[in-house]
Parts: structure tokens; C-alpha cells; sequence
């Protein structure tokens, strides 16, 4: 069963392109028709890419890897921080800074000198500075909460992008092709789908076609989540199973020795009995190597 479908996309208002002067010729084959000027999208592929899109993230999640979502238009911003926090995943919904990927480690730098002024907070440095210094190290603390902060828990390059609006968020693009990360997108039909790898053909300046399409892909990344607790779960529970077993047999292994010695034992260390043909003193041969007669 399809995760979303065409009623559910047409009553979102997804089906809706832009002007016809404003397509992309490479957006040709999800384009139905054209009325009054606008393009319509073919919502029946929108559903199939919808469907690899999902996925894909999910395998993502299920392996324990992260996904960067990137919407900073209006229409999205708001919806994807709310969806995306739900499953614990980074996002960005500010300003895209430049060298967010390219130069990660600079990154890194700014949200360490935001826990470094949280630290500052905690253990009471601010008291001992003046006025003035709280105040601007307050604004900048603010400042880099509102850039970085829904990627504070980023401490390596994210896996995948899922971008909204390739158009708008082209930065984000470019650093990821360079970079070679997948990326995954609402393309409407004044972009460039080959630019991603993963196109899902859509309206994205509606908000109601937005939200649809995020919550999808939000569930679906949480049932990959879920997926990996449970394969988890299970491989603690084999491992504690095999360990039993393990334990039941080196004890086997231990009562077998301690039988096997008692039996030795019991029989006299296992020590061989002497001859009867040259045990006794009465047989010992002669110094001449001759037995001595039996006869009287």
C-alpha cells in the first residue's frame, strides 16, 4: 500500500506548476498538461517518487545514520522544524550558511563556542564580567542558537539531504554534489529535477502540498528509526542466548573432564598389571639369561 495518493496530493493542491514561461524543459516528463497558463503536474508519478523517496530515508534511518532536512522559505520553514523534531533529526531553517557542508569543521567551531558560553552560564563565569560583556556575548549566544542550534547534535556530515525548493536552497545543492551526500527534494516545475537524485515532482510553495509531503517522509524516516531499535533489541537478545548456550556447554565440557578422572581413579591410575610369565621373583631369569628348572 502506497504511502499517500492522488486524492490525498489533488486536495493539497500539489498538481499546481508554475506560469508556462517559467518551466524547466528537464521537468517535461511529470508535466500532464498546461490550463490557463499554469502547468499541471502528473500526480500519478508524484505518488511512485514519493513512495522511492520514502524509501530510501527510511533504509537511511534504519541504519543509523543522519538526514538533514533544508527548508528555509516561508511556507516550510515552519512545518519542517515541526515535523523533523519529532524524529530527532537536524535541520536547517534559517539562512543556509555557506561551507554548512564543505566547511563543517568551521561549523563545528561556532556550536562549541555556544555550549562553551552555556558552560559559561552554568558555572558562573558571567558574574564576574562586566555588564556590557554578558550583553554581547547574550546576542551572540542568540545569534548562533538561531543559525545553528537545530544542528547542534551534528557532530558529522549528515548521510542525505531532503531539500524543499532545489531553486531556492541551491547552495545546499552544490555543496552536496560536491561532496557527493544524496539528495532527496520537492521539485516543482521551474527546476532542474536532475540536479538531486531523488525528484518528487510537486508544488512547493503551497503550504498544504508542503505538509503533506514532509509528514510522509517524517514517517517514514521514524519507522526506519523504529526498525533499528527493534534489530537492536533482537541482536542483544541472540547475544545473550548465545552466551547461555556457551555457558551450559563449557560446563558440560567441565563435569566430562572431572567424570573421565574420577573413572581413572577408581581404577588404579590406570597402572598395568605385571606378567604373569615374568612378574613373580620366583620366575626372574638366572644371570646367565637361563630360567632355573621347575623340577624337584
Amino acid at each position: 500500500m502506497s504511502r499517500t495518493n492522488f486524492n490525498e496530493l489533488l486536495e493539497a493542491g500539489a498538481h499546481f506548476g508554475h506560469l508556462k514561461r517559467k518551466w524547466n524543459p528537464a521537468m517535461a516528463p511529470y508535466i500532464f498538461t498546461e490550463k490557463n497558463g499554469i502547468h499541471i503536474i502528473d500526480l500519478n508519478k508524484t505518488v511512485v517518487k514519493i513512495e522511492e523517496t520514502a524509501n530510501a530515508l527510511k533504509q537511511i534511518a534504519r541504519a543509523g545514520k543522519k538526514i538533514l532536512f533544508v527548508a528555509t522559505k516561508k511556507q516550510a520553514k515552519d512545518i519542517v522544524a515541526e515535523e523533523v523534531k519529532n524524529i530527532n533529526m537536524p535541520y536547517v531553517t534559517e539562512r543556509w550558511p555557506g561551507g554548512m557542508l564543505t566547511n563543517f569543521a568551521t561549523i563545528r567551531k561556532a556550536v562549541r563556542k555556544m555550549a562553551t558560553i552555556d558552560k559559561m552560564n552554568a558555572d558562573g563565569t558571567y558574574s564576574n564580567i562586566s555588564k556590557r560583556e554578558r550583553l554581547q556575548i547574550s546576542r551572540e549566544r542568540d545569534k548562533l542558537e538561531k543559525n545553528l542550534g537545530s544542528i547542534a547534535d551534528l557532530t558529522r556530515l549528515p548521510a542525505a539531504l531532503f531539500i524543499v525548493d532545489i531553486a531556492n536552497e541551491h547552495i545546499a545543492v552544490a555543496e552536496a554534489k560536491k561532496l557527493g551526500i544524496p539528495t532527496f527534494a520537492i521539485v516543482d516545475t521551474n527546476s532542474d529535477p536532475n540536479q538531486v537524485d531523488y525528484a518528487i515532482p510537486a508544488n512547493d510553495d503551497a503550504s498544504s502540498s508542503i505538509a503533506l509531503i514532509i509528514k510522509v517522509i517524517a514517517k517514514a524516516v521514524q519507522e526506519g528509526l523504529e526498525e533499528r531499535k527493534l534489530d537492536k533489541d533482537k541482536a542483544d537478545t541472540t547475544d545473550g542466548k548465545d552466551d547461555e548456550l556457551s555457558d551450559n556447554k563449557n560446563y558440560e565440557m567441565r563435569e566430562e573432564e572431572e567424570g573421565g578422572l574420577k573413572r581413572k581413579k577408581s581404577t588404579g591410575g590406570g597402572a598395568r598389571r605385571p606378567s604373569s610369565g615374568t612378574g613373580g621373583t620366583g620366575n626372574k631369569p638366572a644371570p646367565g639369561g637361563r630360567r632355573p628348572s621347575l623340577k624337584a
